[in-house]
């Protein structure tokens, strides 16, 4: 079995599929790995440290592409390197599911077997899978550093003789992984922290890191999915979160937002007015980015001031820590080719919650339920 790692394409992925460490361990299990030249240099790993490993060095992706039973990619490989793919071959990676359709469509046609690992279910057995998880722990943590490196003061209450340097004020929106991970960061920075989310079951988490909780009453709607996703509000709930949101937010410091919803855009939480309602420094960091942002002044990629407010739109948070999110997410990865490998031969029991739950094409066509058409 030949499995190939790529080296990505997309501008500002410093992040890469394989490590040494989980190399030698797919080397151990029989298989014979490849690593397309440079993939590891944005996270600080060198061609030897592969070769030492047990990998072979590929000069050219799309010829490497031609022999290989697996390919590991961070985001979804460019379309020459799926073109050349030979058919039943296996796409490990984030293939953004719910992106460009005709993309989606490109790689079902060339007959790939496709694992979307964005799609991993939220179970117990799935938990060392959890590329989400994982990623969204480290662009928690970078969300309240770029923030306080923005905020131009301190964040923790400093006593001096010259007088009382106040603590900051955090609000972080959205209580998944990466809100957690950004409540907990800048409470060891030494800010007031309060949070909210849609989800009732929240309050215990946020609390349990000593930050204040905030929320409306639900009144009897289903907050979140059987999968464990915050699922979007009725118009209702949405105007009285808005109205709670615009009283709160006019004291804050940092807020940061991570609101998302899986095949949808991102939410909007904040709009100008709030922004307008907060104090001159204000930073304001927006984790949903990438997904049209829950600021609506937003603009993804970029760094911007209104109103005297710095809102960061900085895309693929995790990859700036990529020394940190690359072992994480090949571990990843790695624990995912356990299930869908024997004896270092592909066995794929099309039955498994996990293979079903992750599978986006197979023989020419999408088979995810979630974007069948």
């Amino acid at each position: 079995m030949k499995l190939l790692v790529l080296a990505e394409q997309t501008p500002g992925e410093a992040r890469v599929s394989a490590v040494p460490d989980t190399v030698k361990a797919l080397v151990k299990k029989g298989l014979e790995v490849a690593v397309v030249r440079g993939a590891g240099q944005g996270s600080n790993l060198s061609d030897d440290a592969y070769q030492t490993a047990g990998a072979t060095l590929a000069d050219n992706a799309v010829e490497a592409a031609r022999e290989a039973d697996i390919v590991l990619s961070v985001r979804r490989p460019s379309p020459d390197v799926i073109a050349a793919l030979k058919p039943g071959a296996v796409v490990v990676g984030q293939l953004d599911p719910y992106g460009p359709r005709d993309e989606i469509d490109n790689l079902a046609k060339g007959k790939a077997v496709a694992f979307a690992m964005e799609l991993m279910p939220r179970i117990t057995r799935a938990q060392s899978m959890d590329v989400l998880s994982s990623q969204a722990n480290l662009a928690g943590y970078k969300a309240v550093i770029d923030a306080a490196a923005a905020f131009g003061r301190a964040l923790p209450m400093m006593m001096t003789a010259a007088g009382t340097v106040p603590a900051a004020r955090a609000f972080v929106m959205g209580v998944g992984v990466a809100g957690l991970q950004a409540i907990a960061t800048a409470r060891r920075l030494g800010a007031v922290v309060t949070a909210t989310d849609v989800r009732r079951a929240a309050a215990e988490q946020v609390q349990s890191l000593g930050a204040k909780f905030i929320m409306v009453d639900a009144e009897g709607e289903d907050l979140e999915t059987k999968g464990g996703y915050a699922k979007e509000m009725s118009e209702d709930y949405q105007r009285r979160q808005a109205a709670l949101v615009a009283e709160h937010i006019k004291s804050q410091d940092i807020v940061i937002t991570t609101a998302l919803i899986p095949g949808r855009p991102a939410p909007r939480l904040i709009t100008a007015a709030m922004v307008e309602s907060m104090k001159p420094g204000s930073v304001i960091v927006d984790l949903a980015a990438e997904r049209g942002g829950n600021i609506e002044l937003t603009k993804p990629g970029e760094a911007v001031t209104h109103n005297g407010v710095t809102i960061l739109g900085h895309l693929n948070l995790a990859a700036r820590l990529a020394g940190n999110a690359s072992p994480l997410y090949a571990k990843n990865l790695t624990n995912f080719l356990e299930v869908i490998l024997k004896d270092g031969a592909l066995a794929i029991d099309w039955e498994d919650e996990i293979i079903k739950g992750t599978a986006l094409t197979r023989d020419g066509e999408i088979v995810h339920p979630a974007l069948k058409n």
